[in-house]
């Protein structure tokens, strides 16, 4: 079954706020320089990068992104570590020239190439990059989005250089049910569903699960993100809506994403999770289950964890190895 685009999406959305999971290029030249893109929307800067394609992964991605937008291969891009690699918040809000919306959650890559790597360069001919050129981190042109202006950021103070400030945003849409108002309108093909994973142990180091209502299997709390929620903002409201618990600190661990990840739900639906696993910290609260969403809980040990069968899906599975490969012996 083939996913949904978010050119597909746009058609029965409009130009309402998407939740596009999407990946950033930062490459480098032998002196620092970045190397950016003048975009053929806005003719401003930015970082190379896009969307990702349905059950795409975050490093195929970044490639193709790249091949497309500059004609370059890179030898040695690779996702930049959490928490660096993580990019989401109500700040990575978007207005498109035509009208759309958006809000840009995913991860960076970073990688290097010499200077002269741009004599090769060949962009597509879609229109998306009008010119390519290097920059130092201290003159840099104007730039296209706070996307662009986090992602600089992150070299910059790398380089020791203070943040670009941020463009003013308008505020995020109440939380609601995005994923199941985009449901109606695409029925259930894959949709991409960013979301957050919470690891809550208690004093005995026991790990918590909850068997889930929408499915029987067992799971960790998490949920997928709203408009202009962060990452981490989700797993907190995941947490305590699941479990009523509430964490002091949410330490991210892994970001899961690709065609390994995606999940078929009982009544059909499909979705391609992109989601990061925080280990929670100074629990506090009293474990009340959600109401019709959460059928029993569970505090299991490193060796009484329920088998994969009875797990949700693959990403639960890793989710738990995780878990256990943090374990001491």
């Amino acid at each position: 079954m083939p996913g949904v685009s978010i050119l597909e999406l746009r058609k029965v959305w409009g130009n309402r706020p998407l939740v596009a999971a999407a990946i950033g290029v930062l490459l480098q030249d032998e002196t620092g320089r970045v190397l950016l893109q003048r975009r053929g929307d806005d003719g401003l800067w930015g970082e190379p990068g896009g969307a990702l394609e349905p059950g795409e992964d975050f490093l195929t991605g970044a490639r193709r992104e790249l091949l497309e937008e500059t004609g370059l291969v890179c030898p040695d891009l690779a996702l930049l570590p959490l928490p660096d690699g993580l990019q989401s918040g109500p700040e990575l809000f978007h207005l498109y020239p035509n009208g759309h919306e958006i809000y840009i959650v995913g991860m960076r890559a970073s990688g290097t190439l010499p200077a002269s790597a741009l004599e090769h360069a060949q962009p597509d001919d879609s229109g998306e990059t009008l010119e390519l050129r290097w920059f130092a981190l201290d003159e840099l042109p104007p730039l296209s989005n706070n996307a662009n202006r986090q992602s600089l950021n992150v070299l910059r103070s790398r380089a020791g250089l203070p943040p670009l400030p941020l463009e003013p945003v308008p505020p995020a849409p109440p939380v609601g049910n995005y994923l199941m108002d985009l449901r109606k309108l695409v029925g259930p093909r894959p949709l991409f569903a960013p979301g957050a994973n919470v690891l809550v142990t208690d004093e005995q180091n026991r790990l918590l699960l909850l068997r889930h209502g929408g499915t029987g299997k067992w799971t960790v709390p998490g949920g997928s993100l709203e408009p202009g929620e962060s990452f981490e903002d989700c797993a907190r409201r995941e947490l305590f809506e699941e479990t009523g618990l509430r964490a002091e600190t949410l330490e991210p661990l892994q970001m899961f994403a690709g065609p390994r990840y995606r999940f078929t739900y009982p009544h059909g639906d499909v979705v391609d999770n992109v989601s990061v696993l925080y280990r929670a910290q100074g629990i506090s609260g009293e474990l009340t289950p959600q109401d019709g969403e959460v059928l029993e809980v569970g505090w299991f040990g490193a060796d009484e964890l329920p088998d994969d069968e009875e797990l949700s899906g693959r990403l639960i599975q890793d989710n738990l190895r995780v878990w256990k490969g943090g374990q001491s012996p």
